[in-house]
């Protein structure tokens, strides 16, 4: 499930905020004694022009809206780091 959990969560990011730069990352394995040990953690790191000007508390906005329902079915866990190119 992970595997296809990174990639509607590639697909989603991408269709919304058109990056650049794109990573996303199962990190599950670094949980191990957690709630949901094993899945549903993840880290992106996003590069947008979708991100110049904006604050970062709201690139993460962006970042959840483009999201929108996985967050309930198989995201536990998200990191994010999202930066406009030219930062």
């Amino acid at each position: 499930m992970s595997t296809a959990m990174v990639e509607q969560i590639r697909d989603r990011l991408a269709a919304a905020l058109a990056p650049t730069e794109l990573e996303v990352l199962d990190e599950g394995h670094k949980h191990a004694g957690h709630a949901n040990a094993g899945k549903g953690h993840f880290h992106v790191r996003i590069v947008s022009d979708a991100f110049a000007g904006v604050l970062p508390i709201k690139r993460h906005r962006m970042v959840y809206a483009a999201l929108d329902g996985l967050m309930d079915q198989g995201i536990h866990a998200l990191s994010i780091d999202a930066r406009a190119p030219d930062a």
